[in-house]
């Protein structure tokens, strides 16, 4: 067992869009995106995706591409996330299947599981670890793994 840090909001069985809330259900991981200027890519499994540094992640219920990755974007006429954070938070990350492929506006986007700020620091709906501890973790995911958030 590991240490983690959640939302802010805590757990709830209902997720809205920005409200912090880390959603309880059990997870498919879909993607594991990662900084290949900052994580080794021989740390990951071989089906790990590179962060470019104009990929964004669209959280904008208006977006026709809400919650879905945007490689290479930059610049986008909705709200999204930049993936290249300047703070580490995203050197790696998991995505999970929550609310996607087929989004519905507002039941919220982007609830990765990545690495922490510290313990016991809340994040804005996401689960995060220690990048040591992340790092492993992501190491051994497989296709059939999940990961389960309860209440």
């Amino acid at each position: 067992m590991f240490p983690c840090a959640l939302g802010r909001g805590g757990i709830a069985e209902v997720k809205r869009e920005g409200d912090g809330v880390t959603p309880a259900g059990t997870f498919r991981v879909i993607g594991l995106l990662y900084r290949p200027d900052r994580v080794g890519r021989a740390r990951l499994p071989d089906w790990a995706l590179p962060i470019g540094p104009f990929d964004l992640w669209s959280d904008d219920p208006k977006d026709p591409d809400y919650n879905h990755h945007l490689p290479g974007r930059g610049r986008h006429r909705f709200s999204a996330e930049r993936l290249a954070r300047a703070d580490g938070l995203y050197d790696a990350l998991m995505v999970l299947d929550h609310n996607w492929p087929g989004a519905v506006p507002g039941r919220g986007s982007a609830i990765f599981v990545h690495c922490w700020r510290g313990p016991r620091v809340p994040t804005a709906g996401c689960v995060a670890f220690a990048k040591p501890d992340f790092l492993w973790i992501a190491a051994r995911f497989r296709p059939e793994s999940r990961v389960v958030i309860r209440g």
